[in-house]
């Protein structure tokens, strides 16, 4: 039986700097469920905003920036566009079965980052 990596660590390009000051860079991102991918479709902002689901399907799969306490909308909206790409590309990387049926080795980041 194979061991299936559900959370994977990256560290963002540029870094998403908090109200004090303190940027952050090294995060996790799990692996996204169906709720992920479909709940946020009731969302308002969604709804008014298509493009939005993206803003809150990072905040549900980002599990941890840094040192800060939450990820939440406000924090993957306030990322600069070079991180929010990546987040994205990761996102789709991740979530993605290629051939083998399991995440492929073509992550961003260093090897051996997966947990």
């Amino acid at each position: 039986m194979s061991v299936i990596s559900t959370e994977f660590e990256f560290t963002l390009p540029i870094g998403y700097r908090d109200g004090d000051g303190t940027l952050h860079r090294n995060g996790v991102m799990r692996l996204a469920t169906a709720g992920d991918e479909i709940l946020p479709l009731k969302d308002h902002r969604v709804q008014a905003n298509p493009s939005y689901l993206t803003i809150i399907v990072l905040s549900r799969v980002v599990v941890r920036l840094g040192t800060l306490d939450m990820i939440n909308t406000k924090v993957i909206e306030d990322l600069f566009a070079a991180d929010f790409a990546y987040l994205q590309k990761l996102y789709n990387q991740v979530n993605q079965m290629g051939d083998g049926d399991e995440p492929d080795s073509r992550l961003p980041g260093k090897p051996g980052t997966a947990r």
